[in-house]
């Protein structure tokens, strides 16, 4: 059988942890923000697909190693709560790539770098969960590896505190350069 070629994309949609049960300290406080964010989110997939922007799905595994994205994706869109609609609104579609990460960076020890690599990737739009952790994480790797832009759209982003993301965006914005805009102020 032949391996599917990777599509050619210089700019990726990263959405991080948005296929999540919810089920930790605090997640009473992110689930509201998180589905709205995931809404934001949506609208903006759906703008940047019509660019060819491709998107990767980075997904904690949770500490299970023979952990299943697609099993996740079932297990979460079958909750009736913010997670299940939040995986039922941003559930992953058959051209996009997923891949399950080990700890709170993207980058961290999974083959994201690598894949970026082969798509050719210069600039990177980070949204998920949680703003002040994975998703300032993964954009401080994409800072020291380089790339040309990082974009974390505002209003794609979620925290348990208001001041805790804006805290990070300013953190994310005045130290690792990225653009902070909504997706509705920059596509």
């Amino acid at each position: 059988m032949q391996p599917a070629k990777v599509p050619r994309s210089t700019r990726v949609l990263i959405l991080i942890d948005y296929i999540n049960p919810l089920n930790f300290p605090g997640a009473e406080k992110l689930a509201r923000p998180a589905l709205a964010a995931a809404r934001a989110t949506a609208r903006l997939r759906s703008a940047l697909e019509a660019q060819k922007v491709s998107t990767v799905y980075a997904n904690d595994n949770y500490g299970v190693w023979q952990s299943d994205f697609q099993a996740l994706v079932a297990q979460c869109r079958g909750r009736d709560d913010e997670s299940g609609a939040i995986a039922r609104l941003l559930a992953p579609r058959p051209r996009d790539i997923t891949l399950l990460k080990p700890r709170h960076s993207a980058f961290y020890c999974s083959a994201l770098e690598l894949l970026l690599k082969e798509m050719g990737a210069r600039e990177l739009v980070l949204a998920g969960l949680a703003t002040d952790m994975c998703v300032q994480m993964t954009a401080a790797d994409a800072f020291l590896r380089g790339y040309e832009g990082v974009w974390v759209p505002a209003d794609c982003t979620a925290a348990e505190t208001p001041q805790a993301k804006k805290a990070s965006l300013k953190y994310m914005g005045d130290v690792l350069k990225c653009d902070v805009r909504s997706s509705r102020a920059r596509r």
